[in-house]
């Protein structure tokens, strides 16, 4: 195969890893850590060696554990029930289909009214809903950035 169309699907995989940073319907970090397994390959891993590519996989490694792990967190600081662990679950999976808006506050709306539904209270579900938002966000900025450090650290050895 072609180098020049090898290096046009490494960089379509991170250019598609950095969307999948943000829409949960695709794995953005993995996306962008095949771009750069690739890209290594290509070069026959001379200048992109074993060192770069297992800092990169534990940097991917850490921004899918981020993710996972700060919405949780911000739920569960606001003492979220299994219910609005649930709705914000399904409130992202809802919000796939309604853009960028639907993907970045369905989850909000799922768990304030799982919360809701399993507590019935209202001040209660909205504390929970935002807590679990926020925590969705931080975990979205952290694999954000985790991913241009990885690109970062792809074109330095790239280039020197």
């Amino acid at each position: 195969m072609n180098d020049a169309l090898l290096w046009t699907l490494s960089v379509a995989l991170i250019v598609a890893g950095l969307a999948g940073t943000v829409l949960p319907a695709l794995p953005g970090t993995a996306f962008v850590l095949g771009g750069i397994v690739l890209g290594a390959w290509i070069d026959d891993f001379t200048r992109v060696g074993a060192g770069t590519l297992a800092l990169v996989s534990v940097l991917a490694v850490l921004a899918w554990a981020l993710d996972y792990v700060a919405g949780l967190l911000g739920a569960q600081r606001a003492g979220a029930s299994r219910q609005a662990l649930v709705g914000a679950a399904l409130g992202t999976v809802l919000g796939l289909f309604m853009g960028l808006v639907g993907v970045f506050f369905m989850p909000l709306v799922g768990a304030a009214v799982g919360e809701y539904i399993a507590r019935r209270d209202e001040q209660r579900a909205w504390k929970v809903g935002l807590s679990t938002w926020l925590g969705i966000m931080v975990g979205l900025v952290a694999k954000v950035v985790i991913a241009f450090m990885m690109i970062g650290i792809f074109i330095a050895a790239l280039l020197f």
